[in-house]
Formats: structure tokens, C-alpha cells, sequence
């Protein structure tokens, strides 16, 4: 079986959020699966099944329903156009010109009452809301989030234990962080399916359907991102690190 390691949402090596790949023929055991993932410790390793054109994601901890780099990772290694079939539907994506683009869908987030003031200590935050899997607050300005020292173990105990910061940018539209010690992942370097938040929140408050979002971890990426009613189109770079063969 062959497996690639692949930075994403960045054009440079050892810069945004690495992602496993693993290239299968046939449909493979989930308990497997997640074996392969927890021994490559990668935020996700995506499996992708040529037979059905099946694609799944794990952490070292879960399967997940929804993975942007780990997406981007893939279709990078594929090349052309390419149509998934996953547990959050059907996605389409096109590597062309050294970009990587995903048709994802839309997630906006509503308002919540959600109390983040023990996991955001001494952090004004100007709106809570919640996603389809992630709590979702916004901060008064971008260095706020870039200083951001989040309570992981409180999190981790709420509901999905995932949480999505964000703010106005400074260099670009938007910047954000994505902690979700719930999964498995204490920081998220760069997190495309946060994005899919990120775009229809942003593109409400900005009024452009055009934008590019910063994710401020410490490896950094960059995010670009398209509103098209109930769906985003994301779009970022990606480097190949390591390829070779899984024996087991």
C-alpha cells in the first residue's frame, strides 16, 4: 500500500498541517484504519479507496466526518479532478496551477449562550456560536488570537471539545485558531473544515464571498476561501515530504 506524508494549506515544507495519506484498492478494516493512524500521529491520516472512490478520516483517536488538509493532501497526491465519496457526503476537488480547490459544504454557525469565560480566561469575546461539530467564538482583534492560552483540559470536556477562534485579520481578511483536545488534538495547525465556518460568518460580516483567512498556529497557513450559497470552496498549496509503502 503506498502512503504519502503531505504539508497543507502551505507552499513551503514543514509549514501548515501535515496530513497521512494512505492509498488503498479495497476497502480496509476501521479498527486498522485507525491503527495506521495513531502510528503516523499525523492531526489526520485519510484513507482513500480507488475501487469506490472512498475517502475517510482518523486522528489518533477517531474517525472524523469531515477533514479539509487531509482532503487537500490527497487530491495534491492524485492530481486532476476527483469526486469522494465520504460520511459527509459527496466532495469534489481539483488540483491545477499548484492549488489544490474543494467544494465543501457550508457550515454557519448560530448564536449560542455558550460560557467560554474559564476556557478563554480574561478574553473579551464578542460572539459564541456553534457549528455542526465546533464551538465557535469570536475575540476582539487578531492578536488576541495569535496570544490565545485556552484551558485544553476544560475543553476538552465540553460538548464536542472542539473550539474555533477567530478575528478580523490584520494581513489578511481573517485569522483563526482551531483547538480540539476532544479529538485527540490539542491545536490543529491549519484546519480546513473550520473554514467552512469561517467563510459564511466573514463573508456576512464583510460582505465579499472572496476572502483569505490566516491560521495563526505555529506552524501557520493560509486559507482561501469562496461562498457559493449552502457551499465553500477552499483552496491552498501543499507539499509532498515523504512517500514510500505500508507493509502491515
Amino acid at each position: 500500500m503506498r502512503f504519502f506524508i503531505v504539508d497543507a494549506f502551505t507552499d513551503r515544507a514543514f509549514a501548515g498541517n501535515s496530513a497521512g495519506v494512505v492509498l488503498l484498492d479495497e476497502p480496509a478494516d476501521p479498527a486498522w484504519m485507525q491503527a495506521v493512524a495513531a502510528e503516523m500521529k499525523h492531526a489526520e491520516t485519510a484513507f482513500f479507496v480507488s475501487a469506490t472512490k472512498s475517502l475517510r478520516w482518523f486522528t489518533p483517536a477517531v474517525e472524523v466526518a469531515l477533514c479539509g488538509h487531509a482532503t487537500l493532501a490527497v487530491t495534491h497526491v492524485l492530481g486532476g479532478e476527483q469526486t469522494y465519496t465520504t460520511k459527509s457526503g459527496e466532495l469534489r476537488a481539483k488540483a491545477e496551477d499548484g492549488w489544490v480547490e474543494m467544494d465543501f459544504p457550508s457550515d454557519p454557525p448560530h448564536p449560542t449562550d455558550d460560557d467560554l469565560s474559564e476556557i478563554l480566561p480574561n478574553t473579551e469575546i464578542q460572539y459564541t456560536g456553534r457549528g455542526v461539530e465546533n464551538l465557535f467564538a469570536v475575540v476582539k482583534d487578531a492578536e488576541t488570537v495569535r496570544t490565545l492560552e485556552p484551558d485544553l483540559e476544560k475543553l476538552k470536556h465540553t460538548w464536542t471539545g472542539r473550539l474555533l477562534v477567530t478575528a478580523r485579520g490584520d494581513e489578511t481578511d481573517y485569522v483563526s485558531r482551531f483547538f480540539a483536545p476532544g479529538v485527540g488534538i490539542d491545536e490543529d495547525p491549519v484546519t480546513g473544515s473550520a473554514h467552512c465556518i469561517l467563510s459564511p460568518y466573514w463573508s456576512g460580516r464583510l460582505g465579499n464571498t472572496e476572502l483569505t483567512g490566516e491560521q495563526a498556529s505555529a506552524r501557520g497557513g493560509i486559507v482561501r476561501t469562496r461562498q457559493d450559497g449552502d457551499r465553500v470552496h477552499l483552496a491552498g498549496q501543499a507539499v509532498t515530504i515523504l512517500s514510500g509503502e505500508l507493509h502491515v
